[in-house]
Order: structure tokens, then sequence, then C-alpha cells
């Protein structure tokens, strides 16, 4: 039999876990308030409701851990520079992307509220859509529609076991990765500086359609206007060497980064690569090292070199070098690169409908065909009227 004094005892012990427990709850209580206040929550409820927008949902943290099985390994999706991207499933079994990142990348609140804002009325085909964030957290954690065929990253480098992606293919991935560039650069009053632009950030959906994501590093710029940054931020390979040198950055920083991305399309070689050697080379360099040299078909992915293709291939290189100038002004705009991309699409489809009657040959890669490819002197990648040449057909205005 337990005497009163035991008793007692244990109630007091029981009513102080009781009180701990209680003053552990409201402690992480006000913690969260702290953090949602920290970071906007107040400024963006208040948004939200004078904008009436009806796209973007402030979630819990207990709804993203019960969407993620409390952030499980096996729900990790991606991994990266500015953070990790766990899939989710939510209550409605609506899938999504988690994004925790590591570190808060915006020097004022308001102006992450109003990015927040603006990209939850972006509304591209080609860009991931913001479908919420969670702001009861040190870092605010955002979710994005869920995409489920990986990153452009694995399907040009990883693709074991399959055959190479065709060169249509590639170039419709390019024009629909530029195509939402441009949008960004141009939709808004402050333009959206992407600013790490890489096929690691370009993930596929269920029909391989191109859409650019994690906007961890992105800016919004007045217009006209460039913005120096004390920290650069961005990816090896892929930094414009502008803005690394002097700390601008501009939509121009994202058209070199492009330039890249095509790159590792029509060569099949990654940002930073290896070539039978130890010694690590840029992508970038050793392109316009084989463009100068006039030996661009020792770097293009072979796969889809072949006869008939040699004017195409170079008129893209072109592009591509153009758009990895040393001077951002030397650069086209974005909104250039996509028009140039669809042009050279549809002129090649054109020809290969004219010649075959069917368009099977821009589904699968052609047998490949020794080539030397050389570029043409004083071309004009970005005249109206651009030609081919070899098969005498207009690009479409």
């Amino acid at each position: 039999m337990i005497s009163g004094t035991s008793a007692g005892v244990v109630f007091l012990m029981v009513c102080m876990f009781a009180l701990r427990a209680e003053y552990q709850k409201r402690k992480l209580a006000k913690e969260k308030e702290r953090f949602f206040d920290q970071n906007g929550g107040q400024i963006l409820y208040h948004q939200i409701m004078s904008k009436q927008v009806d796209t973007l949902k402030i979630f819990t943290q207990d709804d993203l851990k019960k969407a993620t099985n409390d952030f499980d390994k096996s729900r990790e999706v991606g991994k990266g520079g500015h953070g990790t991207v766990y899939k989710g499933i939510l209550k409605d079994n609506k899938e999504v992307a988690v994004k925790r990142s590591k570190i808060m990348n915006v020097a004022e609140t308001d102006e992450f509220v109003q990015e927040i804002i603006i990209l939850s009325q972006t509304n591209h085909r080609n860009v991931v859509r913001l479908l919420g964030c969670c702001l009861e957290v040190e870092v605010p954690m955002l979710v994005y529609e869920f995409i489920p065929n990986g990153t452009l990253f694995h399907f040009i480098h990883r693709n074991y076991g399959s055959r190479p992606p065709s060169l249509d293919t590639r170039l419709r991935v390019a024009e629909e990765s530029a195509e939402a560039l441009a949008y960004l650069h141009l939709s808004t009053n402050r333009p959206i500086v992407h600013g790490d632009v890489k096929s690691m950030n370009i993930l596929l959906d269920e029909n391989y359609m191109a859409k650019v994501t994690d906007f961890g590093a992105s800016r919004m710029l007045p217009k006209d206007e460039v913005q120096f940054m004390t920290l650069v931020q961005g990816t090896m390979g892929y930094l414009d060497p502008e803005y690394l040198q002097e700390r601008k950055l501009t939509e121009k920083s994202d058209v070199y980064s492009f330039g890249v991305v095509l790159l590792e399309l029509i060569t099949g070689k990654t940002a930073i690569y290896h070539d039978g050697s130890m010694e690590a080379k840029n992508l970038a360099s050793s392109f316009l090292l084989a463009m100068k040299d006039g030996s661009l078909d020792g770097i293009l992915d072979a796969s889809i070199v072949s006869t008939g293709m040699e004017m195409l291939l170079v008129e893209v290189a072109e592009m591509a070098s153009m758009c990895l100038s040393t001077r951002g002004k030397e650069r086209p705009s974005m909104t250039q690169v996509a028009d140039k991309l669809k042009a050279l699409r549809s002129t090649w489809r054109e020809k290969l409908v004219l010649e075959h009657g069917k368009s099977e040959c821009l589904i699968i890669g052609s047998s490949p065909t020794p080539l030397m490819l050389r570029v043409p002197p004083q071309s004009s990648m970005f005249s109206t009227g651009a030609q081919i040449s070899e098969v005498g057909i207009e690009t479409p205005r």
C-alpha cells in the first residue's frame, strides 16, 4: 500500500512533468510565432488578403512533417547548395515538393515576402509553380508542384542503358527553358533574375517538358538596373565571369549560365568535365577554343551529329558562343535566344518533313556520320531573315 507521503510525491512529480510539458508547448508556440513574424508572416498574410491571392497557402510545420514522413531521407528527391527537396503527399493525396533551405537568402523580410507573392502569381508552363510556404520555422520552407521525371542533368548525363535523347528533344527542352527565363526577365515590373541556371535546376514533367525551378539565389531587380552582390552565389562552371569578377548581377548573368546548359545539351558533357585525364576541364572554355580552332566536330555529342545537320549544329553552336560572351552587353537577351531556338527547330523540322515525308526521325537519334563542322565567318545569328543555306529554307519570322 502506498503511503500518503509517497502518493503526494508521485502527484507532485506528475504535476511537475505536466507543467514542464505545458511550458515547452508554450515556448515552442512562442518560437513558432516569433519565426512567423520574423519571416514576414503577418506581412504576407495581409498581402494575400489585399491582393486576393488564392493560389498561395501557408502551411504549418506539422502539415509538412506529415506530408514528408517527418522529412524521411527516403523522401529526398534533390539536394543542392541552397537546401534539400523532399517529395510530400498532402492530406488530399496531392504530390508536392517541399524545399528546406539552409540559409535565408534575402536581406529584407519584405523583399522575401514580395518575391513569394510574385512567384505565387507566376503563371508559365515552363516554370515550376509555387503552391505555398511554411514560415513558423527559422528558415522558411517552400512548397512547389511535384515534377516526376527528375532533372535535365540526369536526363543528359545519367541516362544509362537508354537511347540518347534526339537532337529535336534537346532543342525543344532548350527552347522551353529559354522561354521560361525570358518570361521571368520580362513579365513583371521588377524582372526576376534566376541567379543559378543549370541543368540540375531544370526539371522534366511526365511529358518531358522543361520546368525551371529553384529560386533560392533569385533576385528581383528594378528595370534596366544591376544589383551589386557582396556574396556571389551560383555554381562553378555556370557562373557569369562578369558577375564573378565585378559582383554585378543582371539578366545577362542568366544568359551566360543558359549558354552552358545549351552546351551540355549539344556536347553531352558536364559543365566541369574530365576527358580521359584527371585534370578537370571547363566546358565553356573548351567549347570556345574548339570554335576558334574550327574543330567543333571534336566536342559535339556524336549521337546527334549526322549528315544534313551541319548548318543547324553550327548555328546552335554560334548562339551558345554569343551567350558565353565575356561582356554581358554583347550577349543576346533570353527572348532573342528563345525566338532563335524556335526558328531553328521549326526550320529543321520542315526540312526533315520535306526530305522524308514523315517525322519519325524527330523522335529517335540518327546513326552518326563523321562530319567536319566549320563555323562560317561573319555570321549573323539574330538577323530577322536568317537562313540555313544548305537546305534553302527560310527561318520562320
